[in-house]
């Protein structure tokens, strides 16, 4: 720096407060590679103290921080605007006025505090004073010019950049599975293990359905995925290593659409915003791949194609538990209520929403909730055990004809399956095999006397020795595990298909199982109840053909409850008598179940346990007590002589309702005159009430000639 025209401005108030030396570079990059930059700022040290000051203090606490418009907030600029504030400061030199500021605001209001408490600026050329009116005009024109100088070069470097990928040539990071060539085009990783084991993961998601189903097979099987890894400095080539995959990973891959050979740049576009007065930057959530500002699809080849890449996006959207999307059905989760997710409302369009409920929370029951929460109405609601029924009769009708077709794929899938996973350890065990190969070839070029070198090498081809070791055994393992299918077992699988209503209604089938078929061929439902009572049905195939069909609405569980007088019936009843005998009552009285249905033997057994009522389930034999037919036996009469003793008052009855059997105590019937009266009929035939046994005429009267 001269000294030309300074001597003026080096006054001893000024000496006499400290000076500071101001240090930034941009980025963190600049920070460890543009070392000479640092140090010409660093050397203003002994510049301030040759022009006389003998406090001088550097502030570096910016280097890697931009100065640019939204930047963060620069610790170092703000304690050193501080000090100056504080009359503390008697000059502020930096290399440069970018190193200072990139803005207009943080220039101006730097100016105005220095002018406002008499504090020099100074660069690499000379001393600036803000009172002077010519070296606040040059500071001025020089702080414009690291505005524009900044915006300059960024228009600049952007227009290349996006020159460039407008072309499909630019690449910053390669995703594992791709390399370029020698000419720079964008091609398949030529290690067959990488290709196989990137293909997997696409083939396993649509097996799965779920990157978390996905990422727990990986992980289940012991299958490693290709990944980048940085040696140290984030800005080298990365390498490819093997190692089991996280689930952020796997989201990554099959969310990108390089996978799908289209080229895409700018998907998360840069925003300024402000926060609470600052300005900060943000990139914004990626958007789709064609709304990007560079879209070139078929630039490469891909692992999948386009429509199966978008297909992939659905089901992962689908997928989670927003709900705000409007996808036709979410994932085949948990759950008895066969077509959740797949109904929408007629009259509002919502999508339907499924409660369980019931005593063991297994009972679906569609609910479109419509705008009651905010003071209105629900649209619809009904019980899904029939509607799952009915429109899982549709399905078989469709499915059943292509049963034995999709029997032999999945025949088929489990060898694929099998083959892939083993092919995917092949390439495992030959990589692993070169590597012990090329442990074991620098260990042998050693001189075994330099044991420091020799030892760690050895170290090193035991330990590739044992990952041959493991990875064979892996293989051996599968093999045991999984072997290929006999003819036998072939043939029971094609008679799967043959019989699929058999299987689809075998309690062994699981309910997601059910709901991944029906998601496979059902876009969506469309339901409403016009008139009421009455169901209307629309079913959106896939392909775009439609099934229309009406059912009266299930009725309600207040709807189909049980009355009062029966279940009263049944607690009076079941003390003594079987479930069999009380159905019997109960339909000699005329009463139904709630659902319009005549009594048997199961339902009052379920009504018995839906209200808590305890009962033998079969009629309970008491020896004191007899039945009319019973009574008649033990006394050795007909029922016509057990019922007219009973009409006239002389044989005591008891029935606990109408219809129910006659219940007689033994006491009763062995008591007098009952019992004199039966030896008398037995005797003579004559069955006498009330009278003397002489006055009393024959049961059955002679026949007169």
């Amino acid at each position: 720096m001269t000294t030309s025209g300074n001597d003026a401005k080096l006054t001893l108030s000024r000496l006499a407060r400290r000076a500071i030396v101001y240090v930034r570079q941009s980025t963190q990059k600049q920070v460890e590679y543009n070392r000479e930059s640092r140090e010409l700022q660093y050397a203003l040290v002994e510049r301030a103290r040759a022009l006389g000051w003998k406090r001088v203090d550097v502030i570096d606490d910016d280097l890697g921080a931009s100065a640019g418009l939204a930047a963060a907030p620069r610790e170092g600029f703000e304690r050193m605007l501080a000090a100056v504030a504080l009359g503390e400061i008697g000059i502020i030199m930096s290399r440069e006025a970018s190193r200072l500021s990139r803005t207009d605001r943080d220039w101006c209001r730097l100016c105005e505090v220095c002018q406002i408490f008499d504090t020099l600026i100074g660069d690499g050329e000379r001393c600036y004073d803000l009172s002077s009116l010519d070296d606040q005009l040059v500071l001025g024109i020089k702080g414009t010019l690291s505005v524009v100088e900044l915006k300059v070069l960024r228009q600049r470097l952007l227009a290349g950049t996006y020159h460039k990928a407008s072309k499909g040539e630019l690449h910053r990071t390669l995703a594992p599975g791709y390399v370029l060539d020698a000419l720079g085009n964008l091609v398949k990783d030529p290690n067959q293990r990488v290709q196989e084991a990137i293909a997997l993961v696409f083939s396993t998601f649509r097996e799965t359905d779920t990157v978390r189903q996905t990422y727990q097979w990986f992980h289940h099987h012991h299958i490693e995925l290709p990944v980048n890894q940085y040696r140290g400095n984030p800005s080298s080539r990365p390498r490819i290593v093997f190692q089991l995959p996280t689930l952020g990973f796997l989201s990554s891959v099959l969310h990108n659409p390089i996978y799908a050979g289209a080229y895409v740049y700018g998907r998360r576009p840069q925003e300024i915003r402000v926060l609470e007065g600052v300005l900060s930057k943000r990139q914004r959530s990626p958007v789709a791949a064609e709304q990007a500002r560079v879209f070139l699809r078929d630039h490469h080849e891909g692992y999948l194609d386009w429509a199966s890449y978008q297909e992939n996006l659905r089901m992962m959207r689908s997928n989670t538990r927003r709900w705000d999307h409007d996808d036709s059905a979410g994932l085949a989760r948990r759950g008895t209520g066969l077509l959740a997710g797949l109904f929408r409302c007629g009259l509002c369009g919502r999508k339907l929403h499924v409660r369980y409920w019931g005593r063991s929370g297994t009972s679906a029951y569609y609910l479109c909730s419509g705008d009651y929460e905010s003071g209105g109405r629900r649209c619809l609601g009904f019980g899904g055990r029939v509607i799952d029924r009915r429109v899982a009769d549709e399905v078989l009708h469709v499915v059943s004809p292509v049963g034995i077709d999709a029997s032999l794929d999945a025949t088929q899938q489990l060898e694929d399956a099998h083959a892939a996973r083993r092919a995917l350890l092949v390439k495992q065990l030959s990589q692993v095999e070169y590597e012990a190969k090329r442990a074991f070839e620098q260990y042998d070029q050693v001189d075994a006397r330099n044991r420091l070198v020799a030892s760690e090498l050895e170290a090193r081809w035991n330990e590739k020795l044992r990952e041959v070791d493991a990875v064979k055994s892996t293989i051996a393992q599968l093999d045991d595990a999984v072997r290929p299918l006999s003819e036998a077992e072939r043939a029971e699988l094609r008679s799967l298909g043959a019989h699929f209503r058999d299987v689809w209604e075998s309690p062994s089938c699981p309910p997601e199982l059910k709901k991944k078929i029906v998601r496979t061929v059902v876009e969506e439902i469309v339901a409403s109840e016009d008139p009421a009572g009455t169901l209307r049905f629309v079913v959106h195939w896939k392909g775009g053909v439609h099934t229309r069909f009406e059912m009266p609405r299930p009725k309600s569980a207040s709807e189909t409850r049980t009355a009062e007088g029966d279940i009263d019936i049944i607690r009076r009843l079941a003390e003594r008598y079987g479930d069999h005998q009380i159905a019997g009552v109960l339909n000699r009285l005329g009463r139904r179940t709630g659902k319009g249905n005549r009594w048997n033997e199961h339902r009052v057994a379920s009504a018995r346990k839906s209200h808590g009522i305890a009962g033998p389930g079969r009629t309970k034999l008491d020896p004191e007590i007899f039945s009319l037919s019973a009574a008649a036996e033990h006394a050795g009469v007909s029922d016509t002589a057990i019922r007219r003793l009973v009409e006239a008052g002389l044989l005591r009855c008891e029935q606990l309702v109408p219809y129910a059997p006659w219940e007689i105590r033994r006491q009763d019937l062995e008591s007098e005159p009952v019992r004199s009266i039966i030896e008398q009929l037995r005797r003579t035939g004559k069955l006498v009430l009330g009278v003397s046994a002489g006055a009393q005429g024959s049961l059955f009267p002679e026949k007169t000639e």
